[in-house]
Formats: C-alpha cells, structure tokens, sequence
C-alpha cells in the first residue's frame, strides 16, 4: 500500500451499511474505486466473525495496494496480517493503554489509528504513537448518532498543529466536501455518503476526483 502521508480516502466495510451486500464484493467495489484505505467495521458482530471477515477481505485489499484497517480488534489485525488498527478513546485510554508500542510487544504488528474529538485528544493520541489519527465527527452523522460534531474549527486546528496524518471524519458528503477541504484536510474518512450510494465505485470516484 502506499504511505499514510498519500492516502486520501478512507472507506468503509461497516456492516450497519451492507443491507444483505456480501463486505467483500462491497470491499472489492470500494478498492475499484480508489479508496486508499477500508476500515473493516462491525459493532453487530462477533469477533470470530469478524476474523472470518478480514480473512476473506485482505486478499482483495491486498491484491489492490490498499491498507485494511480493523475496528477495535488489536488481536485480530495481527492474527491477521491486516495493516491497521483502529481504535476509540475509550478503547485505548480508557482501558489503560499509554502509548501504541503496548498493542505491538515484539515490535512487529500493525500501525494504530486512534479516533479524537478536540485538541486536547489528538495532542494525547501523538503523544502516544498513533500513526494516524481521525479528526471528527465534523457534522452530525448517523453513524455516531450520540455524537457532537466537532465542527470545522476542530479541522481547522488539526490543519495547523497535528504532525502526523489525520482523516477528517463524520457526516462528509460531496456537498460539503469543498468546505471541510477549505478548513485544511487533505484526507477524509467517508462511510454513508459512499455505502448509501447506489453506486459504490463511482461514488468513491466522485470523492477521489475532488481530493488533493
């Protein structure tokens, strides 16, 4: 896959989003159309369906150049060999954790990502290690329904201050896709406005044309 500091879009396997799709041909369809990075995303799974999922998955990102990234599953990126992990405040901070070198003990194992809400969080999160960091929710989104945006003040901050690669996240559309890229990002997280689409490929596309 390409370095974090080229990635521009972040695309989602979030089976909240599927409604009956099989995740690999909708994996398949998001690498076709260009996503960068996708995120494998079940919270109404198990685990060891989850694992099944990203082994039958990584072979299509694999095959792309594309970085599969795993939600809240440490052990199952590495069991694995997924290229990421993504992970909340609550999953990382809140369960103790200090710095992303405890989830990777032999010093191998994938790169963490880590979710922030506010300057404070995402100063923690670089201090910790996090190779990248996702900056939102900038807009209301129903796939974090009880979450506060953060609004594009919080992009414009990052814009300025945070020094490793960060995924503006939440709520982005192509409608105000021109005005979270005015506030300073480069790279965005997209989940509803590429799985709702009738199209997945050529949604992807439409972000991926109007990017850096």
């Amino acid at each position: 896959m390409k370095p974090l500091s080229e990635c521009r879009l972040y695309a989602f396997v979030d089976t909240a989003y599927l409604a009956g799709r099989d995740p690999v041909e909708v994996a398949r369809q998001l690498c076709e159309g260009g996503a960068d990075l996708i995120q494998l995303r079940a919270k109404d799974r198990s685990a060891p369906e989850i694992r099944e999922m990203a082994r039958q998955i990584l072979p299509v990102t694999r095959a792309a150049g594309v970085g599969l990234v795993i939600n809240d599953y440490p052990e199952i990126a590495r069991e694995v060999g997924a290229e990421f992990c993504h992970l909340g405040q609550e999953d990382f901070f809140d369960a103790g954790h200090r710095h992303v070198s405890e989830l990777r003990p032999s010093g191998g194992g994938p790169g963490i990502g880590l979710s922030t809400h506010g300057p404070e969080q995402a100063l923690r999160a670089v201090a910790a290690g996090a190779d990248y960091v996702a900056v939102g929710p900038v807009y209301a989104t129903g796939t974090k329904p009880g979450a506060r945006p953060v609004t594009l003040e919080y992009v414009r901050w990052a814009a300025a201050h945070v020094p490793v690669p960060w995924f503006a996240i939440g709520g982005i559309t192509l409608e105000n896709l021109d005005e979270v890229l005015a506030a300073g990002a480069s790279r965005i997280c997209v989940v509803s406005a590429i799985l709702r689409a009738p199209d997945v490929v050529e949604a992807c596309r439409a972000f991926r044309r109007r990017l850096p």
